[in-house]
Parts: C-alpha cells; sequence; structure tokens
C-alpha cells in the first residue's frame, strides 16, 4: 500500500455543534427555502476532473464557492456556510472529498444539514453511481432538480474510536483485511487510466486472481486478526475455517447500487450492512463472481462467508481499514450509521 493509499495517522477530532441548525436546512427540507436557493461549493481543484480550470456556471443561483487547498480548511468552511444557512451544499469532487466534508460537516451541521448536490469529479464515484448521477448530470441541472424537490436520503457510516467517539470519520465504503489491498491494485488501476465501474471490474478480478495463485501468507490470502462485536454484545458467527480469532475480508456500506452491477448484500434490509469473509479457501473464492452478484450465497456460507445488517458493529483489528478509498490506523471503532441526509438527484 506504500505510495498507493494515504494512510491517516489518527482519525479527525471535530466537535459537534451546541444545538441543531433549524430553517429548513434538514433533509426534510425538499426544495430550498429561498425563491433563489443560497448555494455553498466545495470543489477540490485536485479531483481527477477539475485539472482544466475554473468551471463556467451559469448564475442561477447565489453562490459561496471555496477551492480549500487542505482538509483543515474544510471545518471553517463549513461553519461559515452553516451560518449563511445554505439552501443546497455541493461537493465538487470523488468518494474521498465527500467523505472529508460529510466528517468537517459534523460540527457544523450537526445531524441537520442541507441538501446536498454531488458534481462526481474524482477517480472513484460510488456515491455517484448509487445516486444515478450521469455524465451530462451539471451544477445547473442540480439546482433544477433541487427546485422540484428530486432527492433520495441516504445515511453514511460513522465509524469512531471507543475510547474517543469525537474521534471520527463518516463515508459509505469501509473494508479491510484484503480490501486494503484490493483498493491500493485498484489505486494503481487509475494510473493505467481504468475509472469507476472499470476499476472495479478489473480489481475485482486481478484480486481474485492473485489470491487463487498465491502462496498462503502472501497479502493476497493471508487473513488479519480483527474481533467482530454484534450491538448486543455477541460477537459475528465465524465459520471456523481459519483462525478464529482471524478474517480474510470484511466490507461494508449503506449504499444501495454498486459499481459494474455489483450485489453483495442482496436480501438484507437493514441500511448499515456488511459482508465478511473467514478464509481465502479457493472452495470461497471460486464462488465469488457469482456471489458478488447476490447469486449462490448460500453456498458460500458454508465456506466461510458472512453477509449480515446491524444497527452497529464493534470492531477491533490490528490492521488498517480503508473508508472511501483512503486508510486510516488499527485500533477498535464502533460502526453506526450517520445522520439522515438528502441528495439531489435527476
Amino acid at each position: 500500500m506504500q505510495g498507493t493509499v494515504h494512510l491517516f495517522d489518527q482519525l479527525p477530532e471535530v466537535d459537534r455543534p451546541a444545538a441543531p441548525l433549524a430553517d429548513g436546512t434538514g433533509p426534510d427540507a425538499g426544495v430550498p427555502a429561498r425563491k433563489v436557493p443560497l448555494v455553498g461549493v466545495i470543489r477540490n481543484p485536485r479531483s481527477h476532473r477539475n485539472g482544466d480550470g475554473e468551471p463556467e456556471w451559469s448564475g442561477r443561483a447565489t453562490m459561496m464557492v471555496e477551492t480549500p487547498q487542505k482538509r483543515s480548511e474544510l471545518e471553517a468552511i463549513l461553519r461559515r456556510f452553516a451560518a449563511a444557512r445554505v439552501d443546497l451544499l455541493v461537493v465538487d469532487g470523488g468518494d474521498g472529498t465527500v467523505r472529508d466534508v460529510l466528517t468537517c460537516g459534523a460540527g457544523a451541521f450537526g445531524d441537520v444539514w442541507p441538501e446536498l448536490i454531488i458534481l462526481p469529479s474524482g477517480k472513484t464515484n460510488a456515491l455517484a453511481i448509487d445516486l444515478g448521477l450521469g455524465d451530462n448530470w451539471t451544477l445547473d441541472r442540480a439546482i433544477a432538480c433541487a427546485r422540484e424537490g428530486r432527492g433520495v436520503a441516504r445515511r453514511p457510516m460513522v465509524i469512531a474510536m471507543r475510547e474517543n467517539p469525537a474521534a471520527r470519520v463518516q463515508g459509505f465504503v469501509f473494508g479491510a483485511g484484503a480490501f486494503t489491498a484490493a483498493i491500493s491494485l485498484g489505486q494503481q488501476a487509475h494510473t493505467k487510466g481504468a475509472f469507476n465501474a472499470m476499476a472495479v471490474g478489473v480489481t475485482t478480478a486481478w484480486t481474485l486472481f492473485r489470491a487463487l495463485v498465491g502462496d498462503p501468507g502472501n497479502v493476497w490470502r493471508r487473513g488479519t486478526r480483527m474481533r467482530l462485536l454484534r450491538p448486543d454484545g455477541q460477537p459475528v458467527d465465524h465459520s471456523g475455517h481459519g483462525p478464529a480469532d482471524e478474517r480474510y475480508m470484511i466490507f461494508g456500506s449503506t449504499l444501495e447500487r454498486f459499481p459494474a452491477g455489483l450485489d453483495p448484500f442482496r436480501g438484507i434490509a437493514e441500511q448499515l450492512r456488511f459482508l465478511v469473509m473467514d478464509t481465502s479457501r479457493a472452495g470461497l473464492l471460486l464462488r465469488l463472481p457469482l456471489v458478488y452478484f447476490g447469486i449462490g450465497i448460500e453456498g458460500a456460507r458454508k465456506q466461510g462467508y458472512r453477509p449480515f445488517g446491524t444497527e452497529a458493529l464493534d470492531i477491533d483489528i490490528e490492521g488498517n481499514f480503508i473508508l472511501d478509498g483512503e486508510a486510516f490506523p488499527p485500533g477498535s471503532y464502533r460502526i453506526t450509521l450517520g445522520p439522515h441526509l438528502r441528495f439531489v438527484v435527476p
């Protein structure tokens, strides 16, 4: 992973607001409160598609546009947006930018956010795929859709240190174990020009191949020590394939649609959903091409495959975990559902 996935030394700490905001800025607002909406824009100038200069926006709304050069600038920017009571919050970037905005914005908006518009300009845009945002999705079109009340609800995951709940991150795609190696491979695929669904397909196929042909102790096949506990304190079932204190991979998300048509959580009603693989044995790996599309899950369970939904999950892990493409340090964490958010869609 060295040089391909950024590793955070620690989780950021953001103070939550003393009281929630009102004024129709929450997820149930439906349409902007002002006749001419006030739009706060966070534009990541380093995002993959943002290297061609400033965008030409027609100005059908009053805008506060910010292009932060560092993550540390986000909290102050978002507090200014909250103080101004923006009607729409635009995130112009990829999944990592969305994660940073949601994490730093917790101190400004708490559980009551303005409607969000995603302009998917990053190398990975899993949230945009889930929301059905096509290549013709522009800010002007998004503002028009907001006026018409077009939106869907989503809740991010909150991953917080158990001994310090103020240290937390918010995002939509979590993973650990072999998932970290797969994400590193995906970053390398980006350098070859593969993005979004193509990158997912290439990464999935190559990860499976390396796991099947690799030696048992290499990075593609070895397990990671971790403990998984449900809200009642009971451990998540282990199949008995492989050491009881290890898992090969864990993946979690609150998204409903995934790149390349993947459907790994088919049949799970809860919003906070996970799948766990206990082992890298060939009998399970060979089933994955179908299992990732929601086919043959019951047969895979016998080989060490565990999909489940829950209200919360405690995890003690000795390796890094990934959230929306970047790595965070080992430790003891609690994963829960974040605030109700409303995203503008076509």
